[in-house]
């Protein structure tokens, strides 16, 4: 009804995967949730079989099982899953890679590969399935906060009166803006390009990735500079195909999008491995920029923010989404463990909460903007102590410590 007021326990703005995920998490958790999202589609349409996203993510065993809970996870067809039971890491100097097992930590999968429409469909269903409220396609206007409730204001005259305002709506957050919370922010001069491929050899369920450090000439605009060919990282889809990202220097990236089918797959073959014979690309690539997004502070008032608005990483280390998800399940696992007399917008709560997600934000920042530093740098010093870092890293020990970050997250 126009000029209404919804009173809830939680409101959250963004109806992508953390949203989604957040909005069931919560609901069955007992609170009352109202889930807004200007651009949400609530239709449930099937993809058709032949059709692979372009976007596919890479789920970590831990949040698998947190989906499982949530009775997302067993909506998925399993026959689209890919699991990623090894990974192997090459240096630009390296014949030998890293090579990563699950078995060696007693697990029996590294990720699971999903497609991001599939998963978003399964959170959706789960959402109806709640019957907790949602309001699509109307627009956030205004915004008023008070460590005591939040209020949303919509296009439609309608209002939102919440404990709890959960913003998980992306990089470019209208909450975070709002709230007027700075954002440091570090383009990487990098595109992301992201397509699919049939193989003609068996993967094995091995994710391979490379650190290219060799350089390229191109028969065209930039044929007289040398570029670096960035980070090709190819993940297991169920059967013979692959679902690759490309993190290519912005130059280099600009001449890959300009190649014909038959080309880019040349490329991608050339630049990875071809343990994996003749490649056959599904669809059109796709791209996006790469840039290092971090809130300077991720509660305000009674304000929370999670995934993207929070923080935006490199995909190398393919743990974007992952992190959301903790996200949800740390403020959650907070909010459930209050004491009688807190609201759940307690404001010692919640910045315990800030706290917790400091030590996980910076060590997965630290990790991805790291590496992405250590392999640009053209330094011959540097470049051999990264290669000898490889190498290295096959002690067992070091590998033990990546594969549980791995799994846990």
């Amino acid at each position: 009804m126009s000029g209404s007021i919804i009173k809830t326990d939680v409101a959250i703005v963004g109806a992508g995967l953390v949203g989604l995920a957040a909005a069931v998490a919560f609901s069955r958790a007992g609170y009352e949730v109202v889930l807004v999202d200007e651009h949400a589609d609530a239709s449930q349409s099937q993809k058709n079989d032949a059709q692979w996203d372009q976007r596919i993510y890479a789920i970590s065993p831990k949040n698998a099982q947190w989906l499982a809970d949530l009775g997302a996870w067993p909506l998925l067809d399993s026959r689209r899953i890919g699991e990623m039971q090894a990974m192997e890491i090459w240096g630009d100097e390296s014949s030998t890679p890293l090579r990563l097992c699950a078995d060696e930590v007693n697990a029996d999968e590294l990720a699971f590969v999903v497609e991001e429409s599939a998963l978003k469909q399964a959170l959706m269903q789960q959402v109806h399935g709640c019957g907790l409220r949602t309001l699509f396609g109307n627009k956030c206007v205004r915004l008023n906060t008070q460590p005591q409730q939040s209020i949303l204001y919509l296009d439609n005259q309608q209002a939102i009166e919440c404990s709890l305002l959960i913003a998980a709506d992306g990089a470019n957050s209208w909450v975070r803006e709002q709230l007027a919370v700075g954002v440091e922010q570090k383009p990487y001069h990098q595109t992301a390009i992201v397509a699919n491929f049939e193989t003609e050899k068996s993967h094995a369920n091995i994710a391979r990735q490379w650190f290219r450090q060799d350089k390229f000439a191109a028969d065209n605009a930039v044929a007289d500079q040398a570029v670096h060919c960035g980070i090709l990282a190819w993940l297991p889809l169920p059967g013979n195909k692959i679902s690759i990202v490309w993190s290519a220097p912005e130059q280099y990236a600009d001449y890959l999008l300009t190649l014909d089918a038959d080309a880019f797959t040349d490329q991608v073959t050339q630049s990875g491995n071809p343990v994996l014979g003749r490649m056959t690309l599904l669809g059109k690539p796709a791209a996006f920029p790469l840039i290092l997004k971090k809130a300077e502070m991720i509660v305000q008032d009674s304000v929370v923010l999670v995934g993207d608005a929070a923080h935006r990483i490199h995909p190398m280390a393919g743990q974007g989404v992952n992190l959301g998800f903790r996200d949800v399940i740390d403020l959650l696992d907070a909010v459930n463990h209050r004491n009688p007399y807190q609201p759940i917008n307690d404001k010692g709560l919640l910045k315990r909460y800030a706290r917790a997600r400091k030590v996980d934000m910076f060590s997965m920042l630290t990790l991805t903007n790291g590496l992405y530093h250590l392999f640009e740098s053209q330094n011959a010093v540097i470049r051999k102590v990264r290669n000898w870092g490889l190498s290295a890293t096959n002690q067992q020990a070091v590998k033990r410590m990546l594969l549980k970050n791995a799994i846990t997250l």
